[in-house]
């Protein structure tokens, strides 16, 4: 039986409910917190979303995202550009960035090779990262991918593509628990990760 005693506030609410981590009572506790809001405070926040997703770029260098066509990162002189570090998403950028300890760039990647959910290497953004590799520029790759069986699978797949091209390549040090993604782990442990990372030989030897 329907409870909602307005049509606009039920659609609000399965609109909100299909946010990632939203159940319908939250997605309530929400729509009635907005309602109790000025109309232009409300409007102020749907127009940010609505401003974020039309106008919202892809950093042509990393795919990071990006207010530009060039992100923040890789426009900044200050970065060492003969470092690369290889991400799943853009979320561990952010949490790479906030430990403060990486002075390189990065590549996402878009995801990770899992058959299981259909992707495979031409669905990722692996063929502009063996182009970078190849350009003679780059002096060492770093693989910051989960600690997961498809994040190995990730970093065997890439090191296959590059091992024939002279450029360092590491992943990061086993810090992070196995099955972790980045985004969960604490700053100083992911920070320890990146300085700590060893050489991708080495890693497949352990």
């Amino acid at each position: 039986m329907n409870s909602y005693s307005s049509k606009l506030l039920e659609e609000a609410v399965n609109e909100l409910s299909r946010l990632p981590g939203i159940g319908r009572k939250t997605a309530l506790r929400m729509a009635l917190h907005l309602l109790k809001q000025e109309v232009a405070e409300v409007e102020r926040l749907g127009n940010s979303l609505i401003n974020m997703r039309k106008n919202i770029k892809f950093c042509k260098e990393c795919f990071n995202i990006s207010d530009g066509e060039v992100c923040e990162i890789c426009s900044n002189p200050k970065r060492d550009f003969s470092t690369i570090c290889i991400v799943e998403d853009i979320r561990d950028v952010m949490a790479i960035e906030n430990t403060a300890q990486y002075k390189g760039v990065y590549h996402i990647l878009g995801g990770i090779i899992s058959p299981m959910d259909g992707i495979g290497p031409n669905d990722l953004n692996i063929s502009p990262l063996v182009e970078k590799a190849k350009s003679k520029k780059v002096k060492e790759i770093i693989m910051a991918l989960p600690t997961t069986i498809e994040g190995d699978t990730t970093n065997f797949y890439i090191y296959k593509q590059i091992k024939h091209i002279e450029i360092k390549l590491s992943v990061i040090a086993r810090g992070i628990s196995i099955g972790d993604d980045l985004e969960y782990a604490d700053e100083i442990t992911l920070g320890r990760s990146i300085i700590n990372r060893i050489p991708f030989d080495n890693e497949e030897s352990m």
